[in-house]
């Protein structure tokens, strides 16, 4: 059996870093880690092959090749997923599809043949057992959650490993808090699984052997959701790692709380981590008790980013705005934190509701839903009837844009980031295709750039006070330069037209 395991295009969004990406002479940012994952799940007398349309195209002759097609994705690949789906079943082929894209919205591919759902360790195997006797049924859906310790190893020896950024690995699924706007714990549960620090080493250890030497982002929903775990065994198994094949740079995602347990962040630190996204969303404590982001309330959270940058950690954020409790200043106060906390990497939306959400069903209660969610978290809509004026919302929400990532807010909030930011002490040798990276960066923002001259003044300024961080701050501003011709983009989109009919029905 030939399988082709085929993951979808990424739109040009935020993070898909599509505008940085050629400073680096990269294609992605990641490979896809679920398919990889469920790739080992697979007979291993079967051959596979693995196509992301976001390093190369789907030839002709590798739809020759295969006999059948497993798609994984995610909601804001919908549209690449069904193209992709049309052009298999045109050749002929049965197409299998899981994750959480088709999880979610199965009933918009109706040219699916078999559906894989949930977990695959859970749905995987039943499928498999129906289709090698010849009875496969259309739906196979997880039930419960699954014992991550049995996951196996990826197959990275399918991927093309030097056509990306970074790799993923998962280390927990399921989160102890529960956002009204986000699906994690409707998909993995409140109580994170995880698996062991022996799984963890086996996994760097085969992509040690597939040749990587790059970062590695931790793709857990929250990393600290499991603490124990982590401090007492996957933290130190880094640490020891680090010293036998390091330095490699670890990135991951984790809630606000990690700023008050500074063994935590030492321990992070020391074990490589240098970056953490963090979903700060507002800093408006009504807004925050809206969605039930406790872990968030009544905090200084400008002083809790600070610390961690302190640590030596980069926060990164996820600030949203259109909570029914925002006020009118609401877009000046985002602007304002974002700039005196110094993250540079801030990733704003517009509120969506996603199915399998408290907020969805809220929404949909209310009768305030208008279609479907992107499932880009920047792309400037929503599909929610805001109670604030739409025209109001979109206009603050462009006025935001516009403000943190123009050249010359991003210079000054990335002078306010060095002065806090502490070097972790896990640091990667500057590696050739780095310098490479920082000469196209000269070239093209310092010489032929208007921003030219913040360019330099950064680069002096840096080499002066904190040349320790010179290869990192010229690494942010190739970002910037991404998230600003994002942001530009976003700025030309105008409120939707459901919104504004719809706005004054809602307002009775």
């Amino acid at each position: 059996m030939r399988v082709l395991l085929v993951y979808p295009e990424f739109p040009e969004t935020f993070w898909s870093l599509r505008h940085a990406l050629h400073f680096i002479r990269k294609r992605a940012v990641t490979p896809p880690l679920g398919l990889l994952t469920m790739a080992a799940m697979l007979p291993r007398q079967w051959e596979k092959r693995l196509i992301d349309l976001n390093v190369r195209a789907l030839l002709a002759e590798d739809l020759a090749w295969a006999d059948l097609v497993m798609i994984s994705g995610m909601v804001v690949q919908r549209e690449s997923a069904k193209a992709l789906i049309h052009r298999c079943k045109a050749a002929g082929l049965k197409v299998i599809a899981g994750g959480p894209l088709f999880t979610t919205e199965h009933e918009l591919f109706d040219e699916v043949d078999h559906f894989v759902l949930g977990e695959a360790e859970l749905s995987l195997a039943p499928f498999l057992a129906d289709w090698q006797q010849g009875k496969a049924q259309q739906f196979y859906q997880a039930d419960g959650f699954a014992d991550i310790r049995t996951t196996p190893v990826p197959l990275w020896e399918l991927a093309d490993l030097q056509r990306y950024v970074c790799a993923g690995i998962q280390f927990s699924r399921g989160c102890p808090f529960d956002c009204d706007f986000c699906n994690v714990t409707a998909m993995y549960g409140r109580r994170p699984r995880t698996k062991t620090a022996g799984q963890i080493r086996d996994e760097l250890e085969a992509l040690h052997r597939s040749g990587w030497r790059g970062g590695v982002f931790f793709v857990d929903d929250n990393l600290i959701g499991n603490r124990r775990e982590l401090k007492d065994e996957l933290l130190p198994m880094l640490v020891q790692w680090q010293k036998e094949r390091g330095p490699i740079t670890l990135n991951t995602q984790v809630s606000i709380n990690l700023a008050d347990d500074e063994e935590l962040m030492r321990l992070m630190a020391q074990a490589g981590f240098d970056t953490v996204f963090i979903g700060i969303e507002t800093p408006d404590n009504s807004s925050l008790a809206e969605c039930s982001k406790r872990q968030n309330r009544n905090r200084d959270l400008v002083a809790d980013v600070h610390r961690m940058h302190r640590a030596g950690l980069q926060v990164q954020g996820g600030f949203i705005v259109g909570f029914d409790s925002d006020p009118p200043n609401i877009f000046q106060r985002q602007i304002d934190f974002i700039q005196k906390s110094g993250i540079m990497t801030a990733m704003v939306g517009r509120l969506q509701a996603i199915p399998g959400t408290r907020l969805y069903e809220r929404m949909k209660q209310a009768q305030r839903l208008v279609g479907i969610s992107t499932g880009d978290n920047v792309d400037g809509t929503s599909n929610i009837i805001p109670s604030m004026d739409s025209d109001l919302l979109q206009e603050g929400y462009q006025t935001i844009l516009r403000s943190i990532y123009s050249s010359k807010q991003y210079y000054r909030r990335l002078r306010t980031f060095l002065r806090e930011y502490h070097a972790p002490p896990v640091r990667t040798r500057l590696s050739f295709e780095r310098v490479l990276a920082g000469v196209r960066a000269t070239w093209c923002l310092g010489v032929i750039s208007r921003e030219r001259f913040l360019y330099w003044r950064m680069l002096m300024w840096t080499s002066l006070h904190r040349p320790r961080n010179l290869p990192l701050a010229i690494q942010l501003v190739i970002c910037g330069y991404h998230y600003r011709r994002i942001s530009e983009l976003l700025a030309t989109v105008e409120a939707p037209r459901a919104d504004l009919a719809s706005h004054g029905a809602h307002r009775q």
